[in-house]
């Protein structure tokens, strides 16, 4: 079977339908492209065929193209990869050039035949460039479908053409919110912003473009880059106009990615020079940077981690084998804004929800919160009031423990206190069938400690959100030393049912997330006692791709809840707690009232209103500037190797069992450096004998935190990565 059909009706107009033979949804791969030339061909040679209308056999049109290709691309040129993608990416070129010229005369632009598309639903990427290839593009009444180029969140950017066709069909201006930020739209929004041309009921779609196709002539068809006298839209860059429009261009993209994002910088400049050639010579200019890009570590780091790890772990990857374990009936103990919102993200998946708190009025304060953040997707047309009270309507907010009965999935989101778990464990026990599965929230407390209270430490496990739970994608799933299978699987089918990403760790003191974070924002806090000027511990870090500066991070995070961590984990630690010296900045800051962004106070100062206006002045008064200033390098060494030394450590004591989750989680979890692809991936970009050589001289300068694992060494002496060593036989991205 092909991916990719051709049918030709009575009155002459030529049919292609994409439709991948067991999937979902249309992807494409090397053999798609070669059957959908071939068809091409086939239409275009056919005298009977007056046109053609390029569709799918499923709801969606495609959800873009098998990144595989590329490094397929790559392998088959060894000694030359950079020319292997080049001329890879340029024979796609050449099959979307074809439909859009069309087999019209080279000269008089006479003769093509029309060529549309028609959209049944989703079109993105590839699924996108290919319509924007053809000479009008048909999108069916959809409302949950997403049109847009999304190449840009995963560490590349449209390579087949889409930068060079949207650029010039709307202008850079106009382009740059679904070029830069992989803006998707519905199909009427689409039409409004000119990516696509018409929107149709569902039941019309195929008739429509049908009847387009049969009514073109041959002005229709000759796009507005081949036309005699085009012009770019707001101006090309020498043009006054867009002289402006690039200047603001680039400013922009430095100031969002802070130079350490390599697509962003090549697509713009894909665009610029684009703009100053015919469109045949721009096409080969984004070959050329997006060849670049793709032969950039960074890129490499960032689609294995982001597109093909992170599908991967949604898919199930380190699931246990056994039986569905899809949740029906959840239970939630406790409403405050942790348990509300996981209240609100398994209600909004189809699941029946019990929200539990202590009074009535404390549960309808949680179920109030759902219903808020619900009122902001009517308000942003992202939902309908129907579909806000179908939502409400699945959540029972009770106080009563026996509307537990039937739960299949119990989620305890109460105080992180072992006392009041154990004791909200035992009452929720009592209404709970025997094989539900009991799961504690936490982000400090041992899983196995906690099992102590329920009645099977086997159907007993730790699942770890992230607030605020209706944004962060990630969610850690910890195992502890009694947790059975099932209670695994329910977790990770639990975690798919609401559309988030599952890491699954094993027991231990900050399990994963926790233990590589609160390292960075010690770090941050030790070089503030030591004498580093703040702005340069924040923008160090900022110019190292983290989102968040380490003191930035704590404000946000709140104070108290440091002092809080910090007491706990020296009374469990005892003697060889590592973190005084962090803890006096921190109980200073406590005892002067400064608890971050919640109390307008923190390493920031705030004005009335929250509004951030800079790093507070009495940070100086307290903690004087040092004569002397450690360069920027150093500074980003001791943020970064901060954090990826206790990835390392982690799994080497088999806390982490998967380097895939490591990296995944880095960035989903904490924003560590999404451009580097995650701790792991960052190591093996610079490499593990530079990374021995970084550890060793902070080591000797600010001590034994900085200690190079023996992993870590093991690698540098054998010259080996994370990926080659530890990393699935089935990756092909590094």
């Amino acid at each position: 079977m092909t991916d990719f059909s051709y049918d030709l009706d009575a009155r002459g107009v030529a049919t292609i339908t994409w439709d991948v033979p067991g999937k979902s949804m249309n992807v494409m791969s090397q053999q798609g492209f070669a059957d959908l030339d071939a068809l091409v061909d086939r239409a275009l040679g056919d005298e009977a065929c007056k046109g053609v209308v390029i569709t799918s056999g499923k709801d969606s049109f495609a959800g873009g193209m098998d990144l595989n290709i590329i490094a397929g691309m790559k392998e088959e040129a060894a000694a030359d990869p950079a020319r292997g993608v080049f001329d890879g990416v340029m024979a796609i070129h050449a099959i979307l050039r074809k439909i859009e010229r069309a087999g019209m005369d080279p000269k008089s632009l006479k003769g093509g035949k029309p060529v549309a598309a028609a959209l049944p639903g989703t079109a993105l990427g590839i699924g996108l460039e290919i319509p924007l290839a053809c000479h009008r593009i048909f999108a069916a009444e959809n409302p949950k479908a997403k049109i847009g180029l999304p190449e840009i969140q995963v560490g590349i950017f449209p390579g087949a053409g889409g930068t060079t066709r949207l650029a010039r069909k709307l202008g850079a201006m106009a382009a740059a919110p679904f070029l830069l930020e992989g803006k998707l739209s519905d199909p009427a929004k689409a039409k409004s912003a000119g990516l696509i041309d018409e929107v149709v009921p569902a039941d019309q779609l195929l008739d429509a473009a049908k009847e387009w196709v049969l009514s073109a002539t041959d002005k229709d068809i000759v796009k507005p880059w081949d036309a005699k006298g085009y012009k770019f839209p707001g101006g090309a860059p020498y043009h006054p106009a867009g002289f402006m429009t690039f200047v603001g261009a680039s400013a922009m993209i430095n100031g969002k990615t802070k130079g350490v994002y390599p697509a962003a910088k090549a697509l713009l400049s894909a665009v610029y020079e684009g703009a100053l050639v015919p469109f045949d010579t721009a096409l080969k200019i984004e070959a050329r940077w997006f060849t670049t890009v793709m032969l950039n570590p960074s890129s490499g780091a960032m689609i294995r981690s982001l597109f093909i790890n992170k599908s991967a772990l949604e898919k199930g990857a380190n699931r246990p084998d056994v039986p569905d374990q899809t949740v029906k009936k959840l239970g939630v103990l406790g409403a405050g804004m942790m348990g509300a919102g996981i209240a609100y993200v398994s209600a909004n998946a189809g699941i029946e929800v019990v929200l539990i708190d202590r009074d009535q009025a404390s549960a309808d304060k949680g179920k109030a919160h759902c219903e808020s953040l619900l009122d902001k997707g009517v308000s942003r047309r992202k939902i309908t009031p129907e579909k806000k009270d179908e939502v409400l309507s699945r959540i029972t907010a009770t106080p009563d423990f026996a509307a537990l009965g039937g739960c299949d999935l119990v989620v305890e989101a109460v105080f992180e206190d072992p006392k009041v778990k154990a004791e909200t464990t035992a009452k929720a026990e009592a209404h709970l069938p025997q094989d539900a599965i009991f799961a504690t929230n936490t982000s400090t407390l041992p899983i196995t400690e906690l099992a102590k209270a329920s009645r099977s430490a086997e159907q007993f496990i730790g699942i770890h959100f992230f607030s605020p739970v209706d944004k962060m994608l990630l969610v850690e799933i910890i195992r502890g030393k009694g947790t059975g299978d099932r209670a695994v699987a329910k977790a990770l089918d639990f975690v798919r049912q609401i559309r988030k990403t599952p890491i699954v760790v094993n027991d231990a003191r900050f399990f994963y997330a926790n233990r590589c974070i609160l390292p960075y924002t010690n770090e941050g806090i030790r070089m503030l006692r030591e004498g580093v000027a703040p702005a340069l511990i924040e923008n160090a870090a900022k110019l190292v791709g983290m989102p968040l500066g380490p003191l930035q991070l704590i404000d946000e995070i709140s104070i108290d809840l440091g002092a809080k961590i910090a007491r706990a984990t020296k009374a469990g630690m005892g003697d060889a707690y590592p973190d005084a010296e962090v803890d006096e900045v921190i109980f200073w800051m406590e005892g002067e009232g400064r608890m971050g962004r919640k109390s307008n106070a923190g390493f920031y100062a705030y004005d009335d209103k929250g509004k951030r206006e800079g790093l507070w002045e009495g940070l100086g008064a307290r903690y004087a500037l040092s004569d002397e200033q450690p360069d920027l390098t150093t500074v980003q060494h001791r943020l970064l190797m901060a954090q990826v030394l206790e990835a390392v450590r982690a799994y080497e004591d088999g806390v982490l069992m998967d380097i895939r989750e490591g990296d995944v989680a880095g960035i989903l979890g904490w924003g560590f450096a999404p451009w580097s692809g995650g701790p792991f991936s960052w190591l093996d970009i610079i490499g593990a004998a530079k990374a021995v050589e970084v550890c060793d001289a902070l080591e000797a300068a600010h001590g034994p935190r900085f200690k190079a694992p023996r992993m870590l060494r093991d690698l540098a002496n054998a010259g080996e990565t994370f990926y080659g060593r530890f990393g699935p036989k089935a990756d092909r991205a590094a």
